[in-house]
């Protein structure tokens, strides 16, 4: 199957927030700021959906202050579902290109999220970077059902 996204017809279905949290007690204004990134998928295949999570821990002096994680949910088409699909090992195989497409889409609805959880607060500040996807996704993703 073809690597690239435009060749999966696909469609967002829903968004979802996880988790959010604002642990105002382990934040410090002179503290050292780092980010942990986690990313991780499922699949439904009963109705034939693929969903990204992304979960940003923004930490102060190695302690979390700053917890989100949001998903989007994607529809797949019928036909490229078929295509992914391997009946005989009961899984599915989507393609790194097109898991890094969603990733990138997810990313950026969880800064979103992100943004408007924080808006109005001094911990709006926060942002999350620019990821380079094509670095943490480099094989295609295998679901077992």
């Amino acid at each position: 199957m073809d690597n690239t996204p435009n060749e999966i017809g696909f469609a967002l279905a829903k968004v979802s927030t996880e988790q959010f949290a604002i642990i105002e007690d382990a934040y410090t204004n002179d503290g050292n700021i780092s980010l942990g990134t986690n990313i991780r998928f499922g699949c439904d295949a009963d109705n034939k959906m693929i969903a990204v999570f992304a979960l940003f821990t923004f930490q102060c002096n190695e302690k979390a202050f700053l917890i989100i994680e949001a998903g989007c949910h994607f529809n797949v088409r019928e036909d490229a579902w078929e295509k992914m699909l391997d009946t005989e090992n009961n899984s599915l195989t989507a393609p790194h290109g097109f898991m890094q497409h969603m990733t990138v889409l997810t990313i950026g609805t969880t800064r979103g999220v992100l943004h408007a959880k924080t808006e109005n607060t001094p911990f709006n500040q926060f942002v999350l970077p620019t990821i380079n996807v094509s670095e943490i996704i480099q094989q295609d993703s295998i679901f077992k059902f």
